[in-house]
């Protein structure tokens, strides 16, 4: 029986001193195709270990509709890390952070009422036991111990940035060691002391987050976790970018620098990312420190596999790092080819908002996503507009307690405006008129902090002329069956909200490098695979197309623009352009 466990300097394989090489892996940002090709180059690059996390929400978004099939079928990619000769860790959580909506919680679970979460509130506790014993039900008979590769398995995740309540982390501890857990449990956290003394217990390992002052760092570390090995089990090698900021990389040299001292001081580490992946769908995260601000749909993170999954100017300075203290496999991955190049001409096929409002009865609020369990992207709110609060004038102020996050006010069918909730924008003048009809967009939940969890759409009462309007009705908007149903609309070209569609032929699979900038704001779909959002605003430029989701011969692309288009053309390159880079 092969042994994994933790001594008084290293951690020990058989008994034997054992340094971990790892790297981060989300299988539920890749496609299933592509998880074998993605592992054997981490093996390439030196590594002896992939890291995942498990987004719980991925797994069941709603509540007792467990998943672990297909995309998030967690043991069959676990046997293909195995597969490839190599251990795995795994970080179930429950929370993730990871720039993933919601941190990886399911919305049922976050806006349940009066739930209490991260911490002892028996609501919380009762969820997140169910979703734990579901997910060890995978990793138990993978642990090293019993014949497969799983190493190491995390309690929480960076805990002592948000709360302090050891009684939590307990009964996570120990839910999982009733769970037929044995591997060595760890936590991680940012190395500040606050931080390292909140979020972990005495008889879990406690390892660190950061991405440069490996040695100084370390020391903090050090200074908390006294005995056992040293790890930074995530080691920032890039950033994630928002929309309408830069894209952020980070130099491949200076990077190499800080894990050549990481590992010099003899510290294991995990590299977040080794390759990061695309936030497919409407799957992004967001960040709201006083300030709004959505993840792109990339999750390339200027990570050494790029977000296609070829290797990069880092990905050969960290083999060249790590061959100075481990094996390094003398074959190397080919560079990204170019992708085919192609222009394919748009019909447009006009406003695909279906054309009245919701039926049945009118509320005084305006209902939140939440209560409509609406989990896709958009709703649509209708209400009559009455006459008293425009009194002598031909135009009133409509003002919103918060919009979350994105809304496109219309009168009359007439386009009046648009309010960002990352401009902290609310009121507009409108004009006078018989009906407003309002769509909103959830951008991209919290995935960190206090707004974790906070509900989407018109959130609390809505004013005209300082009067509140009720008799609201509210339609969750069918994203999907919008998009299906686009190529088969007739022919109408508008210069507003427009579906758009397309054929182009391939001679075989392959990769795609989707232009967007000759559209404003929408969703892409290729062969009706789900590609994400695009957005003039930048500084992603191009969607990723991955190969399964082409075929040879005749492929489909369906566009639901939320704005306007420049030029109905679909125009894919030879490589991404994810913006203008960060100085």
């Amino acid at each position: 029986m092969t042994t994994f466990s933790i001594g008084e300097t290293d951690f020990l394989l058989d008994g034997r001193p054992h340094r971990v090489f790892a790297g981060a892996l989300h299988y539920f940002r890749i496609h299933p195709d592509h998880w074998a090709d993605r592992i054997r180059k981490a093996r390439l690059m030196g590594l002896n270990t992939i890291e995942t996390y498990v987004a719980w929400n991925a797994h069941e978004p709603v509540r007792g509709e467990w998943d672990a099939t297909g995309w998030n079928d967690l043991g069959r990619f676990l046997d293909l890390i195995a597969a490839e000769g190599m251990h795995a860790i795994v970080r179930p959580g429950p929370y993730i952070c990871a720039e993933w909506h919601n941190g990886g919680l399911p919305v049922w679970l976050t806006s349940t009422p009066g739930i209490g979460l991260r911490r002892s509130e028996p609501q919380y506790l009762e969820a997140v036991s169910t979703y734990l014993r579901r997910v060890y039900e995978i990793v138990a008979p993978r642990q090293i111990d019993r014949g497969g590769n799983v190493v190491l398995l995390q309690i929480e995740n960076e805990y002592g940035a948000y709360g302090s309540d050891h009684d939590y982390l307990r009964t996570l501890t120990e839910l999982t060691r009733a769970c037929d857990i044995t591997v060595p449990l760890t936590t991680v956290d940012q190395p500040e002391p606050h931080m390292l003394a909140a979020g972990t217990l005495p008889d879990l390992h406690t390892t660190g987050s950061f991405g440069s002052r490996a040695t100084e760092r370390l020391a903090t570390l050090r200074e908390h976790q006294p005995t056992g090995p040293l790890m930074c089990s995530e080691f920032w090698d890039g950033w994630f970018d928002w929309w309408g900021g830069v894209h952020h990389t980070t130099d491949a040299a200076a990077s190499a620098s800080e894990l050549d001292a990481l590992l010099a001081a003899g510290a294991s580490v995990n590299i977040y990312m080794l390759h990061g992946g695309t936030n497919f769908g409407t799957t992004n995260g967001a960040n709201d420190k006083g300030r709004y601000a959505p993840i792109v749909t990339s999750y390339d993170y200027d990570a050494p596999l790029d977000e296609s999954g070829h290797p990069t100017e880092k990905y050969h300075a960290f083999r060249e790092v790590i061959a100075r203290y481990a094996p390094v496999p003398d074959e190397v991955p080919p560079a990204r080819p170019a992708a085919p190049v192609l222009s394919v001409p748009l019909r447009t096929t006009g406003d695909w908002l279906p054309a009245t409002g919701a039926d049945g009865g009118a509320v005084d609020l305006p209902p939140t996503f939440e209560e409509l369990g609406q989990l896709g992207p958009l709703v649509r709110y209708d209400i009559a507009l009455p006459a008293e609060p425009f009194g002598d004038s031909d135009s009133a102020v409509l003002a919103f307690a918060e919009v979350r996050d994105l809304a496109w006010v219309a009168v009359d069918g007439a386009p009046i405006g648009r309010l960002q909730r990352a401009l902290h924008e609310r009121s507009l003048s409108i004009p006078r008129g018989s009906r407003l009809t309002v769509l909103v967009e959830d951008q991209g939940r919290v995935n960190y902090d206090v707004r974790l969890g906070e509900n989407k759409g018109l959130v609390g009462p809505v004013t005209l002329g300082g009067h509140e309007l009720s008799g609201w009705t509210a339609q969750p908007v069918d994203l999907a069956g919008v998009a299906a149903g686009i190529p088969a609309a007739s022919e109408q070209t508008t210069a507003g909200r427009t579906g758009l569609v397309g054929t182009f032929d391939l001679d075989e699979p392959a990769d795609l490098f989707l232009d967007t900038d000759a559209w404003s704001k929408g969703y892409a779909f290729v062969n009706g695979f789900f590609l994400g959002r695009y957005w003039r605003n930048g500084p992603q430029r191009t969607l990723y197309v991955p190969t399964p989701a082409t075929r040879a011969g005749a492929n489909e692309i369906v566009v639901v623009e939320l704005e306007h288009v420049v030029e109905p053309v679909a125009a894919f390159v030879a490589a991404p352009d994810l913006g203008h880079r960060e100085e």
